[in-house]
């Protein structure tokens, strides 16, 4: 927004007061890009027995077979102590594990170092998780993602993102949003916006800054209505609704051209010839824009293209259980995340210029919307029945 300053723009850490930096899972076999391969590093943890099962899990200080904890809210899983009692393969979750990359994770809480309750509270199907991304200066990457699916953060993906849900209740109920903020809006735009509106505005504005990102805010009821349009077609194309595949414009659409190998090897580009090139395999067209994605400074299509087909080093003897080859169903997949990006480049570059007198974070400190009240920056108390503890008792928290 011209002539907006970092300094006169509200901080997203005030407008979304609640985050939590996303599940720790401090050990990677627990997750996958296939549920089969959790069943067979399932299979091999609870066949073994004593020291070779504490090797296999892979003890942190947060966790080891003998820890003693409760239940996942929302999950059935089992809370005996590991070493005694594993209990059934807890059902394969699907999770987002980094930019666009959505793999499946084993939710239990016993393998998990820092699972963040709070967050598994208020995941439901109402819920869109906003993540924050560490952009390096002069990046030209998202400073935000959204995702309708629980983000967690894998081992090696460095420190945790921070996570700031829509709503601070199940049913989508209270938003996370500054008290006073939607009616401030109301007042200055007209009309009655909704929370996932105020959403679709950040995802299209917010942009980094020393200290954390802003979210510059215009008091233009046309621009609002301009820039929310655009945020709610990248939130359409980013959580992907079931039923709702997204499609290039123009009847444009990724072929496989030559099926991809068991074993593809590297991921290469063909820019003259718009064709995604793995082993033999061939898929086109691959708009540029989708190539060029990136994310924190990665490319999203070689990140997710390796968490496939890359065993990280120093995996431990669980985590280089993997798949016999390429799946079928990664091809899918592959085809649907380079549609995403490619209208997500296409929609980054068309988010309109909103003009007009912008609402600072002076106005709304002068309204006694900024700063938000200190409970406002707390999970909100949503348990309303019992939870499983350890060793099957329960607690009412």
């Amino acid at each position: 927004m011209p002539g907006v300053t970092n300094d006169e723009a509200p901080r997203l850490a005030d407008l979304m007061p609640w985050s939590v930096a996303a599940p720790r899972l401090g050990r990677s076999w627990p997750l996958a890009p296939d549920p089969d391969t959790l069943g067979a590093r399932w299979d091999a943890l609870t066949r073994a027995r004593g020291a070779e099962r504490a090797a296999l899990f892979e003890v942190s200080r947060a966790r080891d077979p003998h820890s003693a904890v409760a239940q996942l809210p929302g999950r059935r899983t089992s809370t005996a102590r590991l070493a005694r009692d594993p209990g059934p393969l807890p059902g394969p979750l699907r999770v987002l594990c980094g930019p666009f990359d959505e793999q499946w994770l084993l939710p239990d809480h016993r393998l998990i170092d820092s699972a963040r309750p709070e967050l598994w509270r208020v995941a439901d199907q109402a819920q869109l998780f906003a993540v924050e991304q560490r952009v390096p200066s002069g990046d030209p990457g998202p400073t935000l993602l959204v995702s309708a699916l629980l983000p967690v953060s894998a081992p090696a993906s460095g420190p945790a993102p921070r996570v700031r849900p829509l709503f601070r209740r199940p049913g989508g109920t209270e938003p996370n949003l500054a008290p006073g903020l939607l009616g401030r809006l109301a007042d200055r735009l007209g009309g009655s916006p909704a929370p996932v509106d105020v959403l679709a505005w950040i995802v299209a504005y917010a942009r980094p800054a020393p200290g954390g990102c802003v979210v510059p805010l215009t008091t233009d009821a046309g621009a609002w209505a301009r820039g929310t349009a655009t945020g709610h077609r990248m939130l359409r194309v980013m959580c992907r609704p079931e039923g709702g595949r997204p499609k290039l414009p123009g009847g444009r659409r990724p072929y496989i051209r030559v099926p991809l190998p068991d074993r593809p090897g590297e991921l290469r580009y063909d820019r003259d010839g718009e064709t995604l090139c793995a082993g033999e395999g061939r898929i086109s067209p691959v708009p540029a824009g989708a190539w060029d994605f990136t994310v924190g400074g990665a490319r999203v299509l070689e990140s997710w293209f390796a968490g496939r087909t890359v065993v990280p080093e120093g995996s431990g003897a669980l985590a280089a259980i993997r798949a016999a080859g390429w799946q079928r169903s990664w091809t899918s997949e592959l085809l649907e995340l380079i549609t995403v990006l490619a209208l997500l480049a296409e929609l980054r570059a068309s988010v309109p210029d909103p003009g007009g007198a912008p609402l600072t974070a002076a106005e709304l400190r002068g309204a006694g919307v900024l700063p938000p009240p200190e409970a406002a920056r707390r999970p909100a108390s949503v348990l309303d029945h019992h939870e499983e503890g350890p060793e099957g008792q329960f607690a009412l928290l």
